[in-house]
């Protein structure tokens, strides 16, 4: 009997080994892999409606926003001077070959084969693909079995009352060979885009070395920046209802056309690609029946969020004409600008026309600005805010009102009114401490190396997200993320709370380093991406090397490779700034590390080294 227990505990822990190992890279499904290692049932998500109410409700709620926007005159594009692009470059049987081996193991029902049989079958396939794609790219047409999608209602959160379905949001599956083809052609219009310089400088989504971290550090950077000036800021969160669902297709067509350079072949395409598009939703073993869409991009494609980029890229210039700094990630647009404090009255009179204004625009390219959602938060330092009568001025958009908040979320980190990350921190400590709880439970059927795959995963990437807003952080908030970095140490190790050498055990065993440190390793990293074009300009401007000033290319500083560090006036604001703190800690770094002609992964393996030295050498 022992002996047969033994076997299926073995057994056990070896499948659960196979499958995280199997999982890694992919968050969802180790996040799967992870509730069935705890014994838990996934979420029961099945309420009392069927496929059809799902259809209807998702077909009613993008109508329900167009009618509300139909009494507007439509927007007249404005015609601008750019290259064009009429014709697309055949693909070859090995780019297609490559997109097979990089596609993610997912199948769509209305595949043919499944995903992994055919990247197993790639070689074979492959010509046969190539000849498909370059028919679609020379005659213009996406081939119509490529339009039709399946949709799956998934609980926006986890506890939702599934009975309502507002609760739900539509997951929408495609064919491989779509979104293979998409692939084939969001390359080249990406690179037509980034060689003209066709795209928003603002828009951070869906870009080559552009992310989340990158949008939140450059708002970030400017509010903390203002605040050492002596300003106060106002941060305005727009939120669109169902955005990517609404845009016009005919609107879209002639943005491609008129303001980007698409022409002939290549426009003939994308308008192959909008029309004639479908899908059926699928929900509680049923399917409803076929829904066409008169609208939006394209949900689950690959060219959705960057046609989405082109549709909105004029609400730069709708927002500059009122003085305004606008910063975006896909449909998640900041607004904020910077006054004194006797001015405030007045800046959020400006900020409110600026906010009415890019209503007027979203109403006439059939989007819709949601009042209800977007957030308003004021930003300085505490004796400007003791100014306040409560929490700042509010805005007036018509008959809403958007009051002030003392914190609003920023790309997942939570921004407080006086830019302190307290409040981040204790979000990020909870939820990590949460996750290492459950861990513990199961820490004796998996691993080391099982262990510190979802370690990695659901702890450590949580500390390390958006970490480079903490620098110069007070040493009480990073200590809260050391804890949680220990405890998961210990439970990687096996180790007990009160056993010794636990910084024996980061530095040596498991080659972590300290919280602080890490902020120092991302600010060294982000500082050599700016300077070997890795970076968005945004924040490559910010990072200025000293042999690239007239009047200091004579000093030392400039042979040395050492950037510009700018002055400020307060430790609490301006040194955190990442105008500040990125420099300050690039100078900091060995004359090794600073050398020009360094390859970004030998950068990255000496930058620790380095840091472990000096942890050492104290």
């Amino acid at each position: 009997m022992l002996y047969v227990l033994l076997c299926l505990y073995f057994h056990r822990s070896n499948y659960w080994r196979d499958e995280i190992a199997a999982s890694k890279g992919n968050t969802t499904r180790l996040w799967r892999t992870f509730r069935g290692v705890l014994g838990e049932a996934p979420c029961d998500e099945t309420g009392p409606h069927s496929a059809e109410d799902f259809a209807s409700f998702f077909r009613d709620k993008v109508d329900g926003v167009r009618a509300s926007t139909s009494s507007t005159p439509i927007y007249d594009v404005p015609l601008r001077a750019t290259p064009t692009l009429a014709e697309w470059t055949p693909v070859s049987p090995d780019e297609t070959e490559k997109l097979i081996s990089a596609a993610v193991n997912k199948t769509c029902d209305l595949d043919p084969a499944p995903t992994w049989l055919v990247k197993e079958m790639r070689g074979l396939l492959s010509p046969f693909i190539t000849l498909v794609f370059n028919k679609s790219l020379i005659s213009g047409c996406f081939p119509a079995a490529f339009k039709q999608a399946l949709v799956r209602p998934l609980l926006k959160k986890s506890g939702l009352d599934a009975g309502d379905r507002k609760s739900f949001r539509p997951v929408s599956n495609l064919p491989l060979l779509s979104k293979l083809l998409e692939r084939v052609v969001q390359a080249r219009l990406q690179a037509f885009l980034d060689i003209n310089r066709l795209m928003p400088t603002a828009q951070s989504a869906y870009r080559k070395y552009h992310s989340t971290e990158t949008a939140t550090a450059k708002v970030f950077n400017d509010l903390l920046l203002a605040t050492d000036r002596g300003q106060v800021s106002a941060l305005c969160l727009l939120d669109l209802t169902a955005a990517f669902d609404t845009v016009d297709h005919q609107l879209l067509l002639r943005r491609l056309e008129c303001q980007f350079g698409l022409r002939g072949i290549a426009l003939g395409w994308f308008q192959s690609y909008l029309s004639g598009r479908s899908y059926r939703v699928i929900y509680a073993g049923s399917t409803s029946s076929v829904i066409y869409i008169v609208c939006s991009v394209p949900q689950g494609s690959v060219l959705g969020p960057l046609l989405f980029i082109i549709y909105v890229a004029d609400l730069v210039d709708i927002v500059g004409r009122h003085g305004v700094t606008l910063h975006s990630f896909a449909d998640d647009t900041q607004l904020y600008l910077h006054c004194h404090r006797e001015d405030t009255t007045a800046a959020a009179a400006q900020l409110t026309d600026c906010v009415v204004d890019v209503s007027r625009w979203m109403t006439a390219n059939r989007l819709s600005l949601n009042t209800d959602k977007t957030e308003l938060l004021w930003t300085g330092s505490r004796h400007s805010l003791s100014q306040f009568q409560g929490l700042g001025p509010a805005l007036q958009l018509g008959a809403d009102t958007v009051a002030a908040r003392d914190q609003v979320r920023l790309l997942g980190v939570t921004i407080s009114a006086d830019l302190s990350l307290d409040r981040h921190v204790s979000v990020v400590s909870a939820t990590s401490f949460h996750s290492l709880r459950q861990l513990r439970r199961v820490r004796r059927s998996l691993d080391t190396e099982s262990t510190a795959t979802l370690v990695h995963a659901f702890v450590t990437s949580r500390l390390d997200y958006c970490n480079i807003l903490l620098a110069g952080s007070p040493k009480t908030v990073i200590d809260k993320l050391q804890r949680v970095m220990n405890a998961a140490a210990r439970i990687v190790s096996g180790t007990r709370k009160y056993d010794r050498g636990l910084t024996q055990l980061l530095h040596a065993e498991l080659h972590w380093l300290d919280v602080a440190d890490r902020v120092t390793y991302k600010l060294g990293w982000m500082a050599y991406k700016c300077l070997h074009g890795q970076a968005p300009d945004y924040l490559s401007e910010l990072c200025m090397p000293v042999a690239q000033v007239a009047e200091r290319q004579h000093l030392r500083s400039a042979s040395r490779n050492l950037l510009v560090a700018p002055r400020f006036q307060l430790n609490t604001y301006g040194r955190r700034a990442f105008a500040v703190a990125a420099p300050a800690t690039w100078n900091t770094l060995s004359d090794e590390l600073r050398n020009p002609d360094l390859h970004s992964a030998t950068f990255r393996r000496n930058l620790k080294t380095f840091l472990f030295r000096q942890y050492l050498a104290h």
